[in-house]
């Protein structure tokens, strides 16, 4: 596919065929040839295609093939023509990451690591279907995914000043359970709490760089050395089973004729259809929020029992990514209301948006792009550009080069744990399998991805943490 490039990272597929606008992909010549290697700009090229779509279709610096969109895609729709799409949010739906600033340095928790490691890894299940540490009434789970981690903080599982720092408050409304199918309730019912398994993660980090002091330090991490605690997870079964329920009902009830792309599958926001997909998609995000709340709770428990104290132990923030949400935009130069489809995007608003927490509305919200297994993750604040160039999007991590199915062929599980041990990571993990299918060796260089996303503007970089020790499903 021939793409134009307008300046040093952005490039642009321009408007063509079926097209409703351009496409704009934001890459670095080398993370673009990955793309190439898939259907990632033929995806994103398909995303132009859709009904009411405004100003582009865009792809981020981690962009790689996904079911319809790529994950990294990020596309906006008016209220009037525009579409929702199970394809353009995701099967893991509000996967997002939390992340936990402590007053703990790394010469503090040295002897304790590999007992924190063992006390989370009991505390916080892990694996493929496992499910958590309780489980949960019918009635119990309509409750969480109308209130989200409001019941969570309700049911003594962490701090109401937890809620002020999620995105949304850590509930999307409307949401409707009754609109939920049998199969995605009972999928839900035992895993909150629970950390899944593929990508999702539980790791203790430390700060190696801060590049933006004064935001550093309205986010709460003011030294190098100061250990964090990420988690990335999801809605685990009962948020795929909304997305599989209703790209069902969907073919059914409207078809796929027309579409550049089957995986594109949609309908009208102003249908009932539309109305109904959105308020059970709003059911998933708030069960996902309600489980990275608990996860955040049973890791401050386990430090409270190997360190005798989870003082400190506040939270930054937690952003979520596969979601559609509601929000004003300007198109040509007017406010605007649509629907943005993120994708594998993190919402990146700049400072003085009113919807981010007053704390830090001088400096810009939390944007976190983790890495992969023993890599850097990173910490950056959304901007004030990003709305102009991405719909206030950013990239969510390093993205996949190489499928599982690779992955298990090319690694042991076994290997890479040695391999971590000798940077002085350790590692604990349901089993080799999924470590060997989330080997480093099989994402984009997130040290790449976040260049890019300084550079242009759309997250601007604050702090940068390494891995100590780490949790996989």
């Amino acid at each position: 596919m021939k793409l134009k490039q307008i300046s040093e990272y952005i490039w642009e597929i321009p408007k063509q065929g079926d097209m409703n606008v351009p496409a704009i992909v934001y890459s670095s010549p080398s993370l673009l040839e990955s793309m190439r290697k898939d259907l990632t700009l033929e995806q994103t090229k398909n995303m132009a295609c859709l009904p009411g779509i405004q100003r582009a279709a865009y792809a981020m610096p981690d962009a790689h093939q996904g079911y319809g969109f790529p994950i990294g895609g990020v596309a906006a729709f008016d209220m009037e023509n525009g579409v929702i799409s199970p394809g353009g949010v995701g099967y893991d739906i509000n996967c997002g990451v939390r992340l936990l600033r402590t007053e703990f340095f790394e010469k503090d928790i040295k002897k304790h690591k590999k007992a924190l490691l063992d006390e989370m890894f009991a505390r916080v299940p892990t694996g493929v279907g496992v499910g958590g540490s309780i489980h949960l009434s019918s009635k119990e789970i309509k409750q969480v995914c109308t209130k989200g981690a409001q019941w969570a903080v309700e049911k003594g599982f962490g701090r109401e000043e937890d809620l002020e720092r999620t995105e949304e408050g850590g509930c999307l409304k409307p949401a409707s359970p009754a609109n939920l199918s049998p199969r995605a309730m009972s999928r839900g019912s035992g895993q909150l709490g629970s950390l899944g398994s593929g990508n999702h993660f539980l790791e203790i980090q430390k700060v190696v760089t801060i590049y933006d002091r004064k935001t550093s330090e309205a986010f709460g991490i003011h030294s190098e050395g100061q250990i964090l605690v990420m988690i990335h997870c999801g809605s685990r079964g009962l948020g795929h089973q909304v997305a599989s329920d209703y790209i069902r009902l969907m073919e059914n009830e409207i078809g796929t004729r027309g579409l550049p792309d089957r995986q594109l599958i949609n309908a009208p926001l102003k249908s009932k259809l539309g109305r109904k997909y959105f308020e059970s998609m709003n059911t998933a995000v708030n069960f996902a929020f309600a489980n990275r709340q608990m996860i955040a709770h049973l890791v401050r428990e386990a430090f409270q029992t190997i360190t005798g104290t989870s003082e400190g132990m506040e939270q930054v923030y937690d952003v979520c990514h596969n979601v559609a949400k509601f929000e004003n935009h300007k198109i040509n130069g007017r406010e605007a209301k649509l629907c943005v489809h993120r994708k594998g995007a993190t919402r990146s608003f700049g400072p003085g948006h009113a919807e981010i927490p007053e704390a830090y509305r001088d400096v810009g919200q939390p944007v976190f792009i983790p890495g992969s297994m023993g890599t850097s993750s990173y910490v950056l604040a959304g901007t004030q550009k990003s709305e102009q160039l991405s719909f206030s999007s950013t990239a969510h991590g390093a993205g996949r080069v190489m499928s599982r199915r690779q992955a298990l062929r090319s690694f042991r599980g076994e290997e890479i744990k040695r391999e971590l041990e000798t940077k002085g990571v350790d590692l604990r993990a349901k089993g080799w399998r999924c470590v060997a299918e989330e080997a480093s060796q099989v994402y984009k260089d997130v040290d790449e991805v976040v260049k890019i996303s300084d550079s242009l503007g759309i997250g601007k970089l604050v702090v940068k943490a390494d891995p100590i020790a780490v949790i996989k499903g």
